[in-house]
């Protein structure tokens, strides 16, 4: 047996990430002919058709390492975002952006501020550097930035705005952004994480990277993410985009090899294609409505109003109740204790007909429930 005194005490606390089962297994242990999957935010469609050329091509180069630097994909960032090169981090994943940027920052006694219930990472990040992690309760199921601000000491390193949130869906509006950019003291790194952002059609809702990076010359690092939209999950490849010294500190920490050969290809693939973007957007804006008309006419509450791809609902006691009968009927969605949210579930918008299959589901699991034992 390892000594008791092998790992760091700051891991103590932790618990190794299980992730869901695959949806094949959830099928032969279940009986089950079919099972839909809306519990991982995933995007509704696949990748764009230029990036299925892309990872056909790459493919045949798998025998070559990547390029460490991603360097070509760098460059078509920056040029889309209209900053310098120096100025993108890519990662396999935002998540991977988050995870660097607290190893190159956060020391035992730093702390880092967010919203709560919100993306586990900002906190479990942090613990894993032994930094104290400051959870501001949501308003109305949205980040309150004033109470972000109020909670910044001395010793905060990072505060973390997810806009849109998630798990809730929802967003905050560029007067509240604006208040915090002129109140943030300049010790302060804010991380905008809009993950989401090309699911937002909100006249209101500003652009982190125009708006407060370029045009404010704020001190912030926003991040952006292929997995959505893009129909890139699988491949994991997301970036942030800030000031060249906090790009630099991240690169110091990088695993030089984390973003591969294919998803690098993929990803240069799928820029431009924005008429895309636009009917993807107006598709899940659809299919957003669905799933929320079909939450409130079985009387569950959602979070008001959803911006992004996902729709999070208030089920009024041990949301693994509700997970559990749902999978049963062989729809995943995600029960939210990790994220702070233990009586409430995330469901992702599928395509018209998997949002209809969750609708009948939850209409037999809630009848059942509601029904009188004999």
């Amino acid at each position: 047996m390892a000594d008791e005194g092998f790992f760091r005490p700051a891991l103590d606390g932790l618990v190794p990430y299980e992730p869901g089962k695959p949806v094949e297994e959830v099928q032969r242990e279940l009986g089950l002919a079919r099972v839909v999957k809306l519990a991982s935010n995933e995007g509704a469609f696949g990748p764009f058709p230029d990036a299925l050329a892309a990872i056909e091509r790459a493919a045949r180069e798998l025998n070559r390492y990547p390029d460490g630097g991603a360097y070509r994909l760098r460059v078509a960032l920056a040029e889309k975002h209209g900053v310098q090169p120096e100025q993108v981090a890519l990662a396999a994943g935002a998540d991977g952006v988050i995870g660097y940027l607290s190893l190159a920052a956060l020391d035992p006694g730093d702390e880092i501020v967010c919203g709560w219930p919100s993306f586990p990472s900002y906190v479990l990040d942090a613990i894993k550097m032994g930094a104290e992690p400051r959870r501001v309760p949501l308003q109305a199921d949205r980040y309150d930035p004033a109470q972000l601000l109020a909670t910044v000491t001395p010793r905060t390193k990072i505060v973390y705005l997810c806009n849109p949130n998630n798990p809730t869906g929802t967003m905050v509006d560029r007067a509240a952004i604006d208040a915090y950019f002129a109140r943030v003291p300049g010790h302060v790194l804010t991380v905008l994480d809009e993950a989401y952002f090309e699911y937002v059609d909100e006249p209101d809702y500003p652009d982190g990277i125009e708006e407060y990076l370029k045009a404010g010359a704020r001190r912030v690092l926003v991040l952006r993410t292929f997995s959505k939209i893009y129909g890139l999950a699988g491949l994991r490849v997301g970036y942030g985009v800030g000031p060249a010294d906090v790009v630099q500190g991240i690169a110091k920490v990088r695993n030089a090899f984390d973003i591969n050969h294919v998803a690098q290809e993929a990803a240069l693939a799928s820029l431009g294609h924005e008429d895309e973007i636009v009917r993807r957007r107006e598709a899940t804006a659809e299919g957003r409505a669905q799933v929320q008309a079909a939450l409130l006419e079985l009387e569950l509450p959602v979070a008001e109003p959803p911006v992004a791809n996902f729709v999070f609902a208030h089920v009024g006691g041990d949301a693994r109740t509700l997970f559990e009968a749902l999978l049963r009927e062989g729809v995943v969605v995600r029960p939210l204790a990790p994220f702070g949210a233990p009586e409430a579930v995330r469901i992702t918008v599928g395509t018209k007909e998997e949002n209809e299959f969750l609708a009948e589901a939850l209409r037999r699991v809630l009848t059942a429930a509601a029904r009188p034992v004999d």
